[in-house]
């Protein structure tokens, strides 16, 4: 991250790639964050309770392996050293079937279901046919912020993270995400995402955004 973001942030509060022993912690964030989902209650279909919670916990740990071993880039803040928030991108150039093959699929086919699993690639084919005109660029799968820490402005500071991760690629055109609450509308718009297209993946309709690159001056410079 640039020394601007992290002078921005108090002294305490520093973003980065997270470590490796703070996995779990980002497990815990996204399952929490990501719980009530409206396209992940869709996809996963499981009406007990418990049930759901185990699939969801499969889906996050398998996507926070494939994240890992492929080395995609997954932020977080830190505050006195605790994890409070995280991000996870992947570049678009990064294919589900060659980069993980059989051994990703059976074992998110065991933790979520098997059509669960083909939705879930189904879903990420579809919006990469619609951004297929865009090059090169890095699709934000998740964001979330400690419900402790919420309202501090941390969202913002991953989003200002993940822009200076666009920036630090030249081959990079920008960052794509596909959201499904009014709320997360406006708080990516808020920050420069455009409407792509409206989608919509069963009975859930969602918007695909994306912000092109925008360089700093320095760099222009």
């Amino acid at each position: 991250m640039t020394n601007k973001e992290e002078q921005a942030l108090a002294p305490s509060v520093a973003v980065k790639f997270i470590e490796p022993e703070d996995i779990h912690v980002a497990a815990s964030l996204l399952f929490q964050a990501y719980r009530a989902d409206p396209l992940l209650i869709e996809i996963l279909n499981e009406p007990n309770a418990s049930k759901y919670d185990a699939k969801l916990r499969a889906l996050v740990r398998q996507e926070l392996t494939r994240f890992g071993k492929s080395g995609q880039p997954i932020l977080g803040i830190y505050t006195e050293d605790n994890l409070v928030a995280v991000a996870c991108a992947f570049a678009s150039h990064c294919e589900i079937e060659k980069s993980f093959g059989w051994h990703w699929r059976l074992t998110l086919m065991m933790g979520a279901g098997v059509l669960q699993t083909q939705q879930i690639i189904d879903k990420e084919r579809t919006i990469k046919a619609q951004l297929r005109d865009l090059g090169e660029y890095y699709f934000l799968s998740f964001i979330a912020v400690d419900p402790h820490y919420q309202g501090s402005g941390y969202g913002h500071y991953l989003l200002n993270a993940l822009d200076s991760l666009v920036r630090e690629n030249d081959f990079m055109s920008g960052m794509a995400v596909f959201v499904t609450q009014g709320s997360q509308v406006n708080f990516f718009e808020a920050h420069g995402y455009q409407l792509v297209k409206d989608i919509t993946f069963n009975s859930v309709s969602g918007d695909l955004l994306f912000k092109a690159r925008t360089d700093d001056l320095e760099k222009a410079l």
